[in-house]
């Protein structure tokens, strides 16, 4: 079995413990790919853990991994993606943060981990994942997106006016300080921030969410996962910002932004005895 590591290189409280699940793996007989940021990280913080762990080099993804893991939150479980590079595995989220709705386990648990496999104590649940076509979108930014596309104003530009498009048929003209499109993964992230509703991650839904809407009508509008939809962001500044799970870039404004379902899905383990019921409740507090 071979393990690809992604991480935060901020994990100087918890060294001791990654080391520990690192030695795990070497007495199991597993091996591990590590990203080299957080391997030189652990080089100098515990050296002796990193006996037998593969370094991945600079932009290279791991070679043929049966699972991943992603240490840090949910910034750092979707970036782990992007250092997958599309390789369907799944991948269990190590939180060592505050929120981390992705996650499934918090880091003082990461040493059980090759147990739990051992024991079948996950599930795997299939998430929709976004497809973005436009003109301009570099390589450095990608193509998909597990939690929301947002279209924003320039810094320091006045609001946008965004057409949207809903199987080619005309939806709307949002003014607005942005546009939200969101998967019901990321429901509970920006989406969320903007008084978007919280959708349970199974169903395979896109939600529209307007930033700082200029028109008390224009409300978040759950839609189909199977929808195409169209979006022209007019400024009057030149650019506007497409931001696809935080990787952004400057287009021009006026480009036609397409948003449609992936062919692929990405695979996230969760315990079979944590519920995304129970996940609302220990991060939003409901009921304290």
């Amino acid at each position: 079995m071979m393990i690809a590591v992604y991480g935060s290189r901020r994990q100087e409280k918890a060294a001791p413990i990654i080391a520990d699940f690192l030695v795990k793996l070497r007495e199991l007989g597993i091996g591990v790919e590590m990203h080299w940021k957080l391997y030189d990280h652990l080089a100098y913080l515990v050296p002796a853990a990193l006996e037998g762990v593969s370094r991945c080099a600079a932009d290279l993804a791991p070679t043929a991994p049966d699972l991943a893991v992603s240490l840090g939150g949910d910034g750092t479980f979707l970036r782990t993606l992007v250092w997958l590079n599309d390789i369907c595995v799944p991948v269990v989220g190590v939180n060592t943060g505050h929120l981390g709705y992705l996650t499934a386990l918090c880091i003082d648990e990461l040493p059980q981990l090759p147990q739990l496999i051992l024991d079948d104590a996950f599930a795997v649940e299939h998430r929709s994942v976004l497809d973005v076509t436009a003109p301009q979108l570099p390589d450095s930014v990608g193509a998909k997106a597990l939690n929301e596309v947002a279209i924003a104003k320039e810094e320091s530009a006045s609001m946008i006016k965004a057409r949207v498009y809903l199987d080619d048929k005309f939806l709307a003209e949002y003014s607005a300080d942005g546009l939200i499109v969101s998967t019901s993964t990321g429901s509970t992230a920006y989406n969320l921030s903007v008084g978007g509703p919280i959708v349970a991650p199974s169903l395979d839904v896109r939600i529209i969410s307007p930033v700082a809407a200029h028109s008390l009508s224009m409300r978040p509008m759950v839609v189909p996962g199977s929808s195409a939809i169209t979006i022209i962001p007019e400024s009057r500044s030149p650019h506007v910002r497409l931001a696809l799970d935080g990787r952004s870039v400057l287009l021009d404004a006026g480009t036609p932004i397409e948003i449609a379902p992936a062919t692929n899905t990405v695979d996230i383990l969760q315990l079979r005895d944590q519920s995304f019921a129970d996940t609302l409740r220990r991060k939003l507090h409901w009921g304290d």
